[in-house]
């Protein structure tokens, strides 16, 4: 069964850094895009960072120069290396493959990311 598992998030003092992981299984993953999201209390889920089966990546602009989306295809793993957080990024994120208008795994239990300021 198709499935992610997001980990590493917790409560970091501003500036601080995070990495999360995330294992997805039931699928091909190496030929997938891969995308951490992201979903603060009272807001939409939105896209933080996305990597190519190929390797490449685009980001939103808020956290441009401070995160690094990258994969492991071996390990069918993507990571999300957060730095110089901000009380801004506290949210629950989550990981997926974005398909055109839907998405190839169920949505994990994510992993909450608390930057206290």
């Amino acid at each position: 069964q198709a499935q992610v598992v997001e980990s590493g998030g917790g409560l970091v003092q501003a500036g601080g850094s995070l990495r999360l992981s995330c294992v997805a299984s039931g699928s091909k993953f190496s030929i997938n895009a891969m995308g951490w999201y992201r979903q603060a209390p009272g807001k939409e889920r939105e896209l933080v960072a996305r990597i190519t089966g190929g390797g490449s990546t685009n980001y939103v602009d808020s956290v441009k120069g401070r995160f690094t989306i990258s994969r492991d295809n071996a390990k069918n793993t993507v990571y999300l290396q957060m730095n110089s957080l901000k009380p801004e990024d506290t949210a629950v994120y989550y990981c997926n493959a974005p398909l055109s208008g839907s998405f190839l795994f169920p949505w994990g239990q994510g992993t909450q990311v608390t930057v206290a300021s």
